[in-house]
């Protein structure tokens, strides 16, 4: 009967100790450790790059149990930074984003799958998910990599990642048609998060 109980109250605490592992993050926009930065063929001869500059999110991970991680991610549509202010506001238009009518682009996670390491010994993922852009929501899969955690100098706890992905415009509403060589757009993530207190 002692062995029995024993073996129970260790099993709860094995538990007890997995549920205290997993941990709740905020996406640091305060100090600008967030990226979403885009590329996209312009008719064909060359690339336009981008990037928005007003991002924020929230994740929860385990290093030991990534598959059970959760994401949420904003973007501000309208923070979008080209180094040219009028594509800037063309792209901000009714044209492409729409951003007076959809001011914020998310995604939001549905499941995560490992899918070994790279080459620099770093887990990889599938982060599947539904992203909106411009009210329309579609699932994709980011190709994502777990790049470390620890504390900072500031006594905090961080942990980062980054991903890619590629998405087709014409599969986010009715945008101006720029031919198809410029349908695809490849988007490359990064952030930290900071870990709740």
């Amino acid at each position: 009967m002692l062995k029995k109980t024993l073996a129970a109250l260790a099993i709860g605490s094995a538990l007890l100790s997995a549920n205290v592992m997993a941990a709740d993050y905020t996406v640091d926009k305060t100090g600008q450790h967030a990226f979403v930065d885009f590329k996209i063929s312009h008719l064909g001869y060359s690339y336009i790059t981008g990037t928005f500059k007003d991002i924020d999110g929230k994740f929860s991970f385990d290093a030991a149990k990534p598959e059970d991680s959760k994401i949420e991610f904003n973007v501000n549509t309208a923070s979008v930074f080209t180094n040219n202010a009028e594509r800037d506001k063309h792209i901000s238009s009714k044209d492409f984003l729409k951003v007076a009518d959809f001011p914020t682009a998310t995604f939001v996670s549905t499941s995560v799958k490992t899918t070994g390491k790279n080459a620099d010994g770093k887990v990889t993922a599938d982060v599947a998910g539904n992203l909106t852009i411009a009210g329309v929501s579609k699932p994709v899969v980011v190709k994502a990599t777990f790049l470390g955690e620890g504390k900072d100098p500031w006594g905090g706890y961080r942990a980062g990642f980054e991903g890619t992905t590629s998405i087709k415009r014409s599969d986010f509403g009715k945008m101006m048609d720029l031919g198809p060589q410029s349908d695809a757009v490849e988007l490359y993530i990064t952030f930290e998060g900071v870990k709740a207190k």
